[in-house]
């Protein structure tokens, strides 16, 4: 496999993210060999992170068997924090942060999850969530496995309205995974926008083609190669040719003293 997104290394969410893309991977393919048809939907959830009520964060964290110390010390982290915008020299009054998860710090990737862990409830689908990357999928056998992807989406538009988070429904997109053609769409919603259908989806920053053909991943990575690879070369060539023009100039220059 080549690329992927790195989710905050220090914190070993880079292993994380290799370990969900490998299991979506796996189970799709599987899904794919034995020639059932595999229905994914990429959810996407707008700004996750500084949407993040911090009260009701707070409330949540005891319930996930946190000591108490723990608790008090992540509460002192996150209450009092203030922010003000500077512009032109000159400062705005200090606005107090209610919303919002401090983002690049070691914590940001442990209390996200533990807010967003009510998601699962009553699932019947499965569902793969690393920070706010969101995938649902299910193994298309009968018309029960279609009813519960719906219902499952039904829930899953509850729990983000109880919950404060909301999900961009222009960005969502549903995919089909299987061998056969699709004749019917599934017409998959979220509230009472349709999601639309496409022949592939990124997740974690593999591009997964609906026949699991890995030619655009592949273009796009080499893409990516090339670009760096260029940006190299040039800097290379650059300095090398700085080098030899001052090396030559100084020569001159000593010749001339010499003569």
């Amino acid at each position: 496999m080549i690329g992927y997104t790195r989710v905050n290394m220090d914190t070993g969410g880079d292993i994380l993210a290799k370990d969900k893309v490998i299991t979506v991977c796996q189970d799709i393919t599987d899904s794919y060999v034995n020639g059932d048809r595999f229905e994914s939907i990429i959810i996407d959830f707008s700004k996750a992170f500084d949407l993040v009520p911090r009260d009701r964060l707070l409330m949540k964290i005891p319930i996930s068997d946190v000591d108490s110390r723990v608790v008090v010390w992540i509460r002192e982290f996150l209450l009092g924090r203030t922010q003000r915008v500077k512009l032109g020299g000159q400062l705005a009054e200090e606005v107090r942060v209610t919303f919002g998860i401090p983002q690049r710090s070691v914590l940001d990737p442990l209390l996200f999850p533990v807010y967003v862990d009510g998601i699962w409830r009553n699932s019947e689908s499965t569902i793969r969530l690393i920070a706010d990357d969101c995938v649902i999928y299910v193994e298309l056998i009968n018309k029960k496995d279609i009813e519960n992807v719906r219902e499952d989406l039904d829930s899953l538009g509850e729990w983000g309205a109880e919950n404060e988070m909301k999900i961009n429904r222009s960005k969502c997109k549903a995919v089909h995974f299987t061998r056969a053609r699709v004749k019917d769409p599934l017409n998959h919603t979220l509230g009472d926008q349709l999601i639309p259908e496409a022949n592939r989806c990124i997740y974690l920053g593999i591009t997964l083609r609906s026949e699991l053909s890995w030619s655009d991943h592949v273009n796009y990575t080499m893409k990516k190669a090339w670009k760096a690879l260029t940006y190299l070369l040039t800097y290379l060539l650059t300095y090398l040719l700085t080098y030899l023009l001052h090396g030559a100039e100084s020569f001159l220059r000593s010749e001339i003293v010499c003569s």
